[in-house]
């Protein structure tokens, strides 16, 4: 790419090779910065860990939405220190807690993945889930952090906790899934749209639509490596080195010149997430 542009939203700790590795592939597709995203504890360790060890590399930790009503009625996994957690509702606060203390890092830049998940999770766990949500939410204003949103299939829901709570002064939904219209009313609230190699697949439609209703100053662009990888790459791990395809289909979504997007999602991101 011939202006540089951000990763808003990957798993390095999910993906083959080494971080050098990756960060090496990436820069040389011109994408200069990556933000890891913590799904748990583990995660969100390790994610903070590498942002400190690499100037290109900024973290965000949370508790995934089906990790927390997996804390709440499954077996925890150990920690570090060999020590099993109590199950229950003490296990969670017990994560969120110390998500809490990673989201005061310098190098953590951002809350999430939080949210709701109606797809994986049945309706025994959606009160886990959305109390996890709310606590996100308070722990991001708190530290003044982006809140980093996993939203599938529970649209209306996620937009009625961030109403009901206030949302932070910077939300991003991260792999953004809605239609135009939902597009529409995230940006009159000011929430940025990040968009992933689905943008490309034949059947996204609603996403390339969303991609064309959305203002340019709200639009970042991710990966969620190594998930979602952009036509042609289907079937086959993502990594960031790929983004330039995903920024290309949103170009050509929205009906303009891909040097004119890149320009902005790269602001974008750098103010989102504040480097």
């Amino acid at each position: 790419m011939r202006v540089p542009v951000a990763d808003s939203h990957t798993h390095l700790d999910m993906q083959s090779g080494t971080v050098e590795e990756a960060l090496a592939a990436a820069a040389a597709a011109g994408v200069r910065t990556l933000v890891q995203v913590g799904c748990d504890l583990d995660g969100s360790r390790w994610a903070a860990a590498t942002a400190a060890a690499y100037d290109d590399i900024w973290a965000a930790v949370a508790l995934h939405p089906n990790e927390a009503p997996r804390l709440v009625h499954g077996a925890p996994r150990e920690d570090p220190g060999g020590q099993r957690p109590a199950g229950g509702a003490a296990a969670l606060e017990a994560a969120l807690d110390e998500i809490d203390a990673l989201a005061a890092l310098p190098q953590v830049r951002g809350v999430g993945e939080t949210g709701l998940d109606y797809f994986r999770t049945g309706p025994e766990g959606m009160a886990a889930q959305e109390h996890s949500f709310r606590r996100h939410i308070d722990i991001a204003k708190r530290h003044g952090k982006a809140l980093v949103i996993h939203d599938r299939e529970a649209h209306e829901d996620v937009l009625r906790v961030l109403s009901e709570e206030g949302a932070p002064e910077t939300v991003v939904f991260h792999c953004f899934s809605g239609d135009a219209a939902m597009a529409r009313l995230c940006a009159e609230r000011g929430y940025y749209l990040s968009f992933a190699g689905n943008i490309s697949y034949k059947n996204a439609q609603n996403l390339r639509d969303a991609a064309a209703a959305a203002p340019r100053e709200r639009l970042l662009v991710e990966t969620d490596a190594p998930f979602l990888p952009p036509v042609p790459y289907r079937g086959r791990p993502n990594a960031s080195y790929l983004i330039p395809l995903t920024l290309r289909a949103m170009a050509a979504a929205r009906g303009e010149d891909e040097d004119t997007l890149a320009a902005a999602v790269a602001v974008n991101t750098a103010a989102a997430f504040g480097y």
